[in-house]
C-alpha cells in the first residue's frame, strides 16, 4: 500500500479507537454526576440530528475542497470540542447540560463534514486495482477498534474517571489531524455552483444508476428493520440470555464476525461484486432469528459471527463499487446521500421497536424484521445493474485521477505500486 494510505490507516485507527473511550466516558460522566437517561438521550439526540442536518452540506464541501483539508479542520474542531468536554467534567462538580449539548453539536457537525471527505479521499490513495484491498483493510481496522476501544475505554474510565476517557478521545483527534496534515494526495476540483445545485447534482448522479438508487432504497428499508432489531435484542439479552455479561459476549461475537467479513473482503474478489455482496447480506437474518430460535446464547453468538461477517463483506463490495463507478469529483456528495438514508431510517426503527414489541411481542417483531432484512437484500438481485455488474480493470471513473503535490495528473509515477 502507498505511504498516504498507511498514514490514513494509522490516523483513522487512532480516531476509531478513541471513539470507544468517548462512548463509555459520556454515559459514565452523565450518570455519575447527577444526570440520567433523559439528559443522556438529549445529548445523543443532539449528535444524531446534527449529523443529519450537516452531512449533505459536508458532501458538497468534500467535493469542492481538498478532502484532506476538510478532514484536518474537522479533526481539529472535534479535538477542541472533546477537550472542552473533558475540561468541563474535570474542573466542575458536575456539568452544564446546555454546554454539553453545544460541544456535542460542534463535534458532530465536524463529523458530518469529515465522513464524506474520507469517502472522497480513500480512492485517491491507492491504485485502482487495490481499492477493494484498501477498503477491506480499513474495515478490518475499524471493526477491531470498535471492539478494543470500548474495552480499553471501560478500563481507563474505571481507573481514572470519565475525564480521562474524553481526554484520550481528544488526543486521538489531534493525532488524526497531524496525520491528515502529512497527506500529500490532491484531488482535482471543477468549477463551483450554488450549494443546493451541487447537492442536487449528487442526487442526479445516484438516480442515473439503477444499482445505486435501488441499493439506497433497499438499504433504507433494511435500516428501519435493523433499527428495531438493535433495540429489541438488547432487551432479549437482558431478560433471557444473562444480562450485561451476555451483551458483552454478543458484542465481541459481532466484532469477530465483522473482522472475518473484512478479511474475506481483503482476499476474495468476486467477478460480480454487487451480486456477491447482496447475497452475503442474506446472512444477517441468521443473526436476528437466532434470538427467537433456538433463543440460547450459544446460537446467538454463532449467529452474530455469521451475520456480521456477511454485513462487513457486503460493505466492502458496496463501497468499492461506488468508488469504481462514480466519478471521483462526485464521491463526497454521493457518500453523503448514502449516509443520510441511514441516519433517517435507523431512528425510525428505534422509535417503532418498543410500541410494536408491546403489541405483537418481541419474537414476532424480530421474526418479521429478519424477513425484511432478507427481502431487502434479495430484492436487489431483481435490479439489472446489481445482478449483472462485472468487476473489470476498466471500470474506474474517467474524472479525478490521483494527483500528488508537485506531480502531474495521470503520470505513471503518480500511481505508486503497492
Amino acid at each position: 500500500m502507498t505511504r498516504d494510505f498507511r498514514l490514513l490507516a494509522t490516523g483513522q485507527g487512532l480516531s476509531w479507537l478513541g471513539n470507544g473511550f468517548q462512548t463509555v466516558a459520556l454515559a459514565v460522566a452523565v450518570v455519575t454526576t447527577g444526570g440520567g437517561a433523559r439528559d443522556l438521550g438529549l445529548v445523543m439526540a443532539c449528535s444524531v440530528l446534527t449529523l443529519l442536518a450537516g452531512t449533505l452540506f459536508g458532501g458538497v464541501w468534500a467535493d469542492r475542497l481538498q478532502p484532506r483539508h476538510v478532514m484536518l479542520v474537522s479533526d481539529l474542531a472535534r479535538f477542541a470540542a472533546t477537550a472542552g468536554i473533558a475540561a468541563m467534567f474535570t474542573l466542575g462538580d458536575g456539568y452544564h447540560l446546555a454546554l454539553l449539548c453545544a460541544l456535542t453539536v460542534v463535534s458532530s457537525a465536524a463529523g458530518s463534514f469529515f465522513n464524506p471527505a474520507l469517502a472522497a479521499l480513500k480512492p485517491l490513495l491507492v491504485p485502482g486495482e487495490r481499492l477493494q484491498s484498501a477498503n477491506a483493510t480499513l474495515s478490518l481496522i475499524e471493526t477491531a477498534c470498535r471492539v478494543a476501544g470500548p474495552a480499553a475505554g471501560g478500563l481507563t474510565v474505571a481507573a481514572f474517571g470519565a475525564p480521562a476517557g474524553f481526554a484520550a478521545n481528544a488526543v486521538s483527534f489531534l493525532l488524526a489531524a497531524v496525520v491528515a496534515a502529512l497527506l500529500r494526495v490532491r484531488a482535482p476540483r471543477g468549477p463551483r455552483t450554488a450549494v443546493f445545485a451541487e447537492m442536487s447534482a449528487g442526487w442526479r448522479e445516484i438516480r442515473s444508476r439503477d444499482w445505486l438508487i435501488g441499493g439506497m432504497a433497499g438499504a433504507t428499508v433494511y435500516h428501519i428493520a435493523n433499527g428495531m432489531i438493535l433495540v429489541i435484542v438488547q432487551v432479549v439479552a437482558v431478560e433471557r440470555l444473562g444480562g450485561a455479561t451476555a451483551i458483552g459476549w454478543i458484542s465481541a461475537a459481532e466484532g469477530l464476525g465483522g473482522m472475518i467479513g473484512a478479511a474475506l473482503g481483503l482476499r476474495l474478489r468476486p467477478r460480480r461484486p454487487l451480486r456477491a455482496g447482496w447475497l452475503a447480506l442474506l446472512l444477517m437474518p441468521v443473526w436476528a432469528i437466532a434470538y427467537v430460535w433456538p433463543g440460547i446464547l450459544v446460537a446467538v453468538l454463532l449467529g452474530a459471527v455469521i451475520g456480521y461477517a456477511g454485513l462487513l463483506f457486503f460493505d466492502v463490495q458496496w463501497e468499492t463499487t461506488i468508488q469504481r463507478h462514480v466519478p471521483r469529483h462526485m464521491l463526497g456528495r454521493v457518500a453523503s446521500w448514502d449516509y443520510v438514508t441511514s441516519f433517517l431510517a435507523m431512528p425510525v426503527g428505534n422509535a417503532l421497536a418498543g410500541p410494536l414489541a408491546e403489541v405483537y411481542g418481541t419474537d414476532r417483531v424480530l421474526t418479521c424484521c429478519a424477513a425484511v432484512l432478507g427481502l431487502s437484500a434479495l430484492s436487489q438481485l431483481l435490479i439489472p445493474g446489481s445482478r449483472r455488474m462485472t468487476r473489470t480493470s476498466e471500470d474506474l471513473p474517467e474524472h479525478g485521477d490521483q494527483v500528488r503535490l508537485g506531480g502531474h495528473p495521470g503520470r505513471p509515477s503518480d500511481h505508486p505500486a503497492a
